[in-house]
């Protein structure tokens, strides 16, 4: 027990990896883990085994909080198959490519606000990604449903992973009432069921209205309504646009050559777009490092057994086992940060395009440098991430201008036409 890793486990995962191999077993409190620490055992096992290797664990702050409602906490079962499978008729690449417009417009406004308040940059990205979600699925954008969202994944991220909470080791905890000394998690979870009741069923209750006075737009939620993941994935794109700007902000060289494609090959007369993507293979390799370098869920999501397994000749439980693989296996390919096997990230077509886009504007209208302290002094910059279910680079200042004229054109431009639409 005390061993085991309070912040940042992955760290001393990928460390103990190094003198315990590739496959490492932790009990605590009877509560098994499993850490698999090589690409190689990943695919064999959540991959090729994917029938096993699906489910989820038992997470009791998560039921607490009420996101057993979400697709990605859902155990492998029937429900679990229906959602992923309406999941995937709408964000497959082929149905993806109708949210390109609404995806184009909002990285506009991105541009527009680094262009007129860069200083709040960090801001800027937040909101953009999650108005740009809440558009696609529910036809709206208001400020209170962005701040519903944040405030809810916040709660979540801090206690969602199974060692988070004692409760989520020592079960019959949850049955404490809230008053009871020691019993500050139920508290908490009974603030965040609040935030998560809102964020789920507001917005959602907004479209059943107006689909029933006849005012509803077409989006995600009417779609589904008619013919018969979530918050979450958005703080993804959040994460890994964080990890662009901090990336560049320590390797200018990396710009320069950026930019240099980008106006060899498109020009710098229009903004680029998404069918750009295959003749930039420069801004492709930024997006996957950045996809690579800081995995936005360093452990990935748990998962469990729901049948006994024997791996080169290690026996691996049934049911209670949770299954996490650590940073050091994203070395191998971008793809993985999507995660891997049957549960994989439903959303990962329009994740990819929608980081991808807005890496290759930002770049191809922005520097993007250190800031200077008043004494012109470069303030440093702390590579340190938050912890957490989903991390986030530390809060940090750089310098964001335009790069000429005619890219404050084009951003003006483009917000222009889309004032238009």
């Amino acid at each position: 027990m005390a061993d085991m890793p309070e912040k940042k486990a992955w760290v001393t995962y990928a460390e103990w990896g190094k003198t315990y191999g590739d496959i490492m077993h932790l009990r605590v409190f009877g509560q098994h883990t499993i850490i698999l620490n090589s690409i190689e055992v990943v695919k064999d096992l959540i991959e090729k085994r994917s029938h096993i290797y699906s489910d989820r664990p038992s997470v009791p702050m998560i039921d607490l909080m009420e996101w057993d409602f979400n697709a990605g906490h859902k155990p492998y079962n029937s429900v679990w198959k229906v959602h992923r499978r309406l999941f995937d008729q709408t964000f497959k690449p082929s149905a993806s490519v109708k949210y390109r417009p609404i995806q184009t417009r909002k990285i506009n406004d991105l541009l527009y606000g680094l262009l007129t308040s860069p200083e709040d940059f960090g801001n800027h990205c937040r909101t953009h990604h999650h108005v740009c979600c809440l558009r696609i699925r529910y036809h709206t954008q208001g400020d209170y449903f962005v701040t519903l969202a944040e405030a809810a994944i916040l709660k979540l991220s801090e206690f969602a992973l199974p060692g988070g909470n004692a409760v989520n080791t020592f079960t019959i905890l949850r049955f404490l009432p809230a008053w009871f000394p020691g019993a500050g998690f139920k508290r908490f979870a009974n603030e965040a069921k609040k935030l998560t009741r809102q964020m789920r069923d507001v917005p959602f209750e907004f479209v059943k209205k107006g689909m029933a006075d006849g005012t509803a737009q077409e989006c995600i939620v009417t779609e589904l309504l008619t013919k018969s993941d979530e918050a979450q994935s958005a703080e993804d794109t959040v994460s890994a646009i964080g990890t662009f700007f901090f990336a560049m902000a320590m390797c200018p060289e990396v710009q320069i050559k950026a930019r240099q494609e980008i106006d060899a090959v498109i020009g710098t007369g229009r903004l680029v777009t998404y069918e750009d993507r295959d003749v930039l293979p420069y801004i492709e390799a930024i997006y996957r490092e950045v996809m690579r370098w800081k995995p936005i869920t360093p452990l990935g999501v748990p998962r469990c057994t729901s049948e006994e397994d024997v791996y080169n000749g290690y026996y691996i439980p049934k049911g209670h086992t949770h299954v996490l693989h650590a940073t050091k296996i994203l070395a191998d390919d971008d793809i993985y940060a999507f995660g891997f096997g049957r549960r994989n990230c439903a959303g990962r077509y329009m994740a990819s395009s929608t980081i991808w886009l807005t890496i290759a504007t930002v770049l191809s209208t922005f520097k993007i440098e250190k800031k200077n302290d008043p004494a012109g002094h470069y303030i440093p910059l702390d590579g340190q991430y938050t912890d957490g279910l989903i991390c986030h680079p530390p809060p940090f200042q750089c310098s964001i201008t335009p790069r000429s004229e005619e890219a404050t054109r084009l951003i003006l431009e483009a917000v222009d036409k889309k004032a238009s639409l």
